[in-house]
């Protein structure tokens, strides 16, 4: 039986243990995460590895977040450039599967950094969206066609909690990011071979599409539908076949 989010219940119990773990292991404190270990990347890890066994485990001059049989997995919630050389040493010997979170509902909560309390909450207008992968992927863009890679992105609701500029300090701004807590899990998308890349290619494109039919056919800006549609033709998912005006042409490979 499938949840209506498309998650099965057995996955969204797990979610749910997961996020109970972090907060009764003192990582939550009165809604907010400590300036440790950020809550996403906990819950996730939890969710991932639910038993510590495995998790933070050294593989040679680096930790990774889990190993287990069927390889390591790294929970990246950004800077996936830090991940080079970590993937350079590990994907010639296991599999290595990046977890990506994308928030997709969020809300933004501006609190008072002293006690917690909320001053003021609302829903960002903005969703996630699974091609938001693309710009991180674009930074790995070189280990992305190894057969031991593979990727998960995780599209999930969540707040987040901003505090204001510290009194005393230049260049004071606007509200600044503090910590972000996980609601519930709306979507794991798992690519684990170049075949499963074609997901990210509507079968309605006809061929002899440009970036513009791209980003109108799945919805993203023009800019992201580049960036994706340069990895997918990286990894023949996608071929480039000439040009219209300024504006490239492509055929989905069969």
């Amino acid at each position: 039986m499938n949840n209506i989010n498309g998650i099965s219940d057995i996955k969204l119990e797990k979610f749910y243990k997961a996020l109970q773990t972090v907060k009764q292991g003192g990582q939550l404190k009165k809604g907010i995460g400590t300036l440790g270990e950020k809550t996403v990347h906990a819950v996730f890890k939890n969710y991932f590895s639910p038993q510590k066994d495995g998790q933070e485990e050294k593989l040679g001059c680096f930790t990774a977040d889990i190993v287990g049989e069927d390889g390591v997995i790294e929970i990246q919630t950004s800077g996936f450039q830090n991940l080079r050389r970590k993937l350079t040493a590990l994907l010639g010997i296991c599999d290595v599967t990046v977890v990506y979170p994308i928030p997709f509902n969020k809300w933004i909560i501006n609190i008072n950094p002293d006690t917690g309390e909320q001053i003021s909450r609302r829903k960002s207008p903005k969703r996630g969206n699974v091609f938001d992968a693309f710009w991180e992927l674009y930074k790995i863009k070189e280990h992305i066609k190894s057969e031991s890679f593979k990727l998960c992105i995780v599209l999930f609701d969540v707040e987040e909690y901003r505090i204001p500029p510290i009194k005393g300090r230049r260049n004071r701004k606007g509200y600044s990011l503090y910590d972000r807590v996980p609601l519930s899990l709306i979507d794991e998308i798992h690519i684990n071979c170049i075949n499963d890349w074609r997901y990210f290619v509507p079968e309605r494109l006809t061929n002899g599409f440009t970036s513009a039919d791209f980003a109108e056919a799945v919805g993203i800006a023009k800019h992201t539908a580049q960036t994706a549609l340069n990895i997918l033709t990286d990894l023949n998912v996608v071929l480039r076949i000439g040009k219209k005006g300024n504006a490239y042409l492509y055929n989905r490979v069969l």
